[in-house]
């Protein structure tokens, strides 16, 4: 099977905001910047495997509290109760809500370790090198890239849930630090998406510092 043909190996420079392909020609003679947008140019995001990494082991760490810590606590008629992720989803099932605690599963158990696995194993391919399934592991990418917006439902869930309940002042919500955890987990793995570089995943050979 022939090699891709990638902007790098015919020594020319993609620009990531609208696309036009620009030669090390005319970045040399002219200007570091697209001539098309006047964004700044780059063959490969700069540390992309250091900071994707780095933000892998942070979203992982926080995985655990945010699955073992209460992400709300009900306070009704002096009765306190609270919640784990799991918890809910258990008790949504037991209420006959079947369909509510498969998506709040999804998008707050699978999703993000789902992503933190996809992205590890991307990395971990291209620091190996591997030259085999490249389309694949690009659409496997962009994937991981698309769900991990769905991840902030429970968030939104949470927070619909305690503007109702303090609305009709029947109890007192309060978010619980696995909430918070849980969020920066969201938050944490959508960079280590934006850092890391598909490109990377075409490159037969590939600089020391991934730069």
């Amino acid at each position: 099977m022939t090699a891709p043909v990638t902007a790098k190996s015919i020594g020319a420079v993609s620009c990531h905001v609208c696309g036009l392909l620009v030669s090390n020609r005319f970045i040399a003679e002219h200007s570091p910047e697209c001539p098309r947008c006047e964004a700044a140019l780059h063959s490969r995001k700069s540390n992309s495997l250091s900071r994707t990494w780095a933000l892998l082991i942070a979203a992982g760490i926080l995985y655990v509290p945010a699955n073992v810590y209460p992400v709300l606590t009900l306070i009704s008629f002096g009765k306190s109760t609270t919640n784990t992720i799991m918890g809910g989803v258990l008790e949504l099932a037991q209420s006959g809500q079947m369909v509510i605690a498969v998506i709040v599963f999804i998008a707050s158990v699978f999703v993000p370790i789902f992503k933190i696995l996809a992205l590890l194993f991307l990395v971990v391919s291209v620091q190996l090198g591997m030259k085999v399934r490249r389309r694949k592991r690009a659409l496997l990418y962009r994937f991981t890239e698309f769900i991990g917006r769905w991840s902030m439902i429970d968030i939104f869930m949470i927070s619909i849930l305690i503007a109702l309940v303090k609305l009709q002042a029947l109890a007192t919500v309060t978010a619980g630090p696995g909430a918070i955890a849980f969020a920066a987990v969201v938050i944490i793995t959508m960079f280590a998406a934006m850092t890391f570089d598909p490109r990377l995943i075409w490159d037969d050979e590939r600089d020391d510092n991934d730069g």
